[in-house]
């Protein structure tokens, strides 16, 4: 049996525009969410049930970081996040599979527990800027 562990992937940022390149390793807990919406393919021949078919997937990422000013990863985030521009993001397995698009930054929230490090809740989602979101096998 082959795994892989969380902490042996890897987010990649960088230029909207092209695949990004720049590992963020003030990352903790991502999430990629994939899911397909659904188109109503019922007819009379389905015998009494509703049928479906797959339509346009949908996507995004959740991920926590550590509030550092000094981190460049989390300074394109933040930047991103509050000009709204399109962040170049690569959420890789640590093999090279995942997704690679360019995202908006939709969330940035700050959370500042007693007793830990500050940190940001980011969710980000794929934008359309020169090119569609796509999936990639191996090779990083």
């Amino acid at each position: 049996m082959s795994y892989k562990l969380g902490l042996e992937a890897k987010l990649f940022h960088g230029a909207a525009g092209a695949t990004a390149a720049t590992e963020m390793k003030n990352v903790k807990d991502v999430t990629l969410n994939i899911e397909s919406g659904d188109a109503d393919i019922t007819t009379r021949a389905s015998g009494g049930w509703k049928v479906i078919a797959a339509a346009l997937k949908e996507a995004s990422v959740e991920w926590t970081m550590v509030w550092d000013t000094a981190d460049a990863g989390f300074t394109a985030v933040k930047t991103a996040y509050f000009n709204n521009a399109p962040l170049a993001l690569f959420v890789s397995d640590g093999a090279g599979s995942g997704l690679d698009a360019d995202f908006a930054i939709m969330g940035f929230s700050r959370e500042e527990p007693l007793e830990e490090a500050i940190t940001v809740k980011v969710t980000a989602k794929p934008t359309y800027l020169t090119r569609a979101p796509a999936w990639k096998d191996g090779g990083n």
